[in-house]
């Protein structure tokens, strides 16, 4: 009776397994380097979440393929709080090398699940030309890897501006890139332009922008977008943008005589601080010809406007709507709403106005609806007039003037006395209620009196609304003064935040464990425990040694082997590059250990 149950269970877990495996739609996924140096290899890897036979690549006529491909496999199944979830990871790997530069395109790739055949994504990939001072395709990182120096050759930040010469709120991309060949840990800014002269709007960047390699004076670098924002010129002239000054922090690996094999293996980093200055900047701002339209106002771009009217043939006291759109791409920031003359005993209402702007590294582009309501008083045949847009065309360099049509509309009389109707927080005319009779009448019949209340001046309840608002005052007072004093000292502050900033990065963590991105999920791991030490030692993250932590948290009463566990997972972290078959299943418990490790160290140094 036993063994059947056994079986039974092994069987019912095994069915809902498979639903849920059957419920998650299939994703089938190519991925390979943006961008990447001749001769230098890369892996280009196809990713499904289910299990397929039948793989067919495309032919790759630009790339050697040198290996591959390279099977793996991972699975996982969980349960929590009830609910029930497993994943399947397979994944294909190719290492190719480039023929020669240019952008090429690798076709999508197929292959069949569940007796049907899905697709990839194309790659599109940019190859790059070999460093000019190499004589071979090894890249920089081999050599960064070994100590080399900080200099501004191999760290600087570039402003890249989108156009050099504008007009008047015409809209300038500048860009401040990070160039480094080194392992910057962070780059903030300590010092940035204040922009005067412009209007400016930051572009938000991604929280965990990758770094993508580009050729700049004959060196390929990893770069990455530190910050962008748009600029509009608010006069014309040579407008100077000011130097900005960021701070990056660089992890350098410690030099040292090899005793053997493994010593090059097993190196211990520190982490330095090295000020990047990027130079100040120009920009030539042309001013807007002198014969403005009457309508302009300052919008430049290119647009379409474009208009709608709910009716032409009511009745009087009904509403009407008119919608004008004005679509396109600029300073639209500026648009002001058309003026519109309409007809006398018209009633005319506040227009509604709807913004659908969207920011992008090409300018703000949307667009922007004004609905005017209105309301004929009196029959008749009336004209509303067309309303007016003007702009700034800056590719055609010349003002343009956009016009709605002209709207007749026939008002034919209503079934009660006209100037009857009043409106309320109007839509449409649905809106629009009829009140009937301006007069309503008191009522005078069967009114009683009520007995003059007591006051209440003198009276327990008196004091109480005079001393409860003191009581909470003083209350509040100390209360907000304790949180004062503690948010002065910023150690103590770290100190009690360290936690939840590091809980906040494992989970980031495991989220890019799931995605796959192995590179990512190291690397987040060891800020998450560097940035913990940092703010529960009071110590710099740039001082921060293997070292110098296992000193002061031996200070704190943590044992050595808290301490061993510690420093695996930093030297793992560190040299994940040197384990290019690890899986899933070792990052996982790499996660599962920085989580543990954090958790002990939280309670050892709370209770020191």
């Amino acid at each position: 009776m036993r063994r059947r149950f056994i079986i039974l269970s092994f069987l019912l877990l095994a069915l809902n397994t498979w639903l849920l495996r059957a419920a998650e739609p299939v994703r089938f996924t190519a991925q390979a380097p943006s961008a990447v140096a001749m001769d230098n290899p890369f892996q280009l890897v196809y990713s499904v979440n289910a299990s397929g036979k039948d793989l067919r690549v495309p032919e790759i006529t630009n790339f050697e393929v040198l290996a591959g491909p390279f099977e793996s496999h991972s699975s996982s199944y969980q349960v929590i709080n009830g609910r029930q979830t497993s994943s399947v990871s397979i994944s294909y790997t190719y290492t190719l090398q480039a023929k020669k530069t240019g952008t090429f395109v690798i076709p999508a790739a197929s292959m069949l699940v569940d007796n049907k055949r899905v697709t990839s994504n194309a790659v599109a990939i940019k190859v790059l030309p070999a460093d000019a001072n190499t004589n071979s395709g090894k890249s920089q990182s081999s050599s960064s890897s070994k100590g080399q120096s900080i200099s501004n050759e191999n760290i600087f930040v570039r402003v890249i501006l989108s156009k050099p010469s504008v007009y008047e709120q015409e809209a300038v991309l500048v860009t401040y890139k990070l160039y480094t060949t080194l392992d910057v840990i962070q780059c903030p800014p300590t010092k940035f332009p204040d922009f005067n002269g412009f209007m400016k709007q930051e572009i938000d960047q991604p929280k965990n922008s990758q770094f993508t390699l580009e050729n700049y004076n004959g060196k390929n670098y990893p770069t990455v977008v530190l910050f962008q924002y748009l600029l509009y010129p608010q006069k014309s002239g040579v407008i100077t943008i000011d130097k900005a000054e960021f701070e990056a922090v660089i992890q350098m690996r410690n030099r040292a005589a090899a005793r053997s094999i493994f010593d090059d293996f097993f190196e211990s980093t520190t982490n330095v601080s090295k000020k990047i200055y990027a130079p100040a900047t120009k920009i030539n701002v042309s001013a807007l010809p002198a014969n403005k339209p009457t309508s302009f106002s300052g919008t430049v771009g290119r647009f379409s406007i474009d208009s709608k009217i709910s009716t032409t043939r009511i009745k009087a006291n009904e509403a009407v709507t008119l919608r004008i759109g004005i679509a396109g791409a600029g300073n639209m920031k500026l648009i002001k709403n058309p003026e519109i003359k309409f007809p006398d005993g018209f009633e005319l209402y506040d227009p509604k106005v709807t913004n659908n702007f969207k920011t992008t590294n090409s300018g703000v582009s949307g667009s922007k609806t004004i609905e005017f309501m209105f309301i004929p008083r009196h029959s008749g045949n009336y004209e509303i007039p067309s309303a007016e847009f003007s702009y700034f065309d800056v590719n055609e360099r010349t003002y343009k003037i956009l016009r709605t049509p002209v709207y007749k509309l026939e008002v034919l009389k209503g079934s009660g006395a006209e100037n009857q109707t009043v409106v309320g927080n109007y839509v449409d005319k649905e809106d629009v209620k009829q009140l009937g009779k301006d007069i309503r009448y008191i009522q005078t019949e069967d009114i009683e009196l009520s007995k003059e209340e007591t006051p209440i001046y003198g009276s327990l309840t008196c004091w109480l609304m005079y001393l409860l608002p003191l009581l909470i005052s003083l209350v509040l007072f100390i209360f907000f003064r304790k949180k004062a004093l503690e948010n002065a000292d910023l150690d103590l502050v770290k100190n009690k935040k360290a936690n939840k900033i590091a809980q906040k990065r494992l989970k980031l963590a495991q989220r890019l464990l799931k995605e796959g991105k192995k590179d990512s999920f190291y690397e987040e791991i060891l800020k998450a425990v560097w940035d913990y030490l940092s703010d529960k030692l009071s110590i710099p993250v740039a001082l921060l040694t293997k070292e110098k932590v296992a000193d002061e948290l031996s200070k704190r009463a943590v044992e050595a082997p808290l301490l061993n566990q510690l420093n695996q997972i930093l030297s793992t972290c560190e040299f994940a590059r040197y384990a290019p078959n690890s899986g899933q299943q070792e990052m996982g418990n790499l996660y599962d250990d920085s989580i543990r490790v954090i958790s002990e160290l939280e309670e050892v140094i709370k209770k020191s």
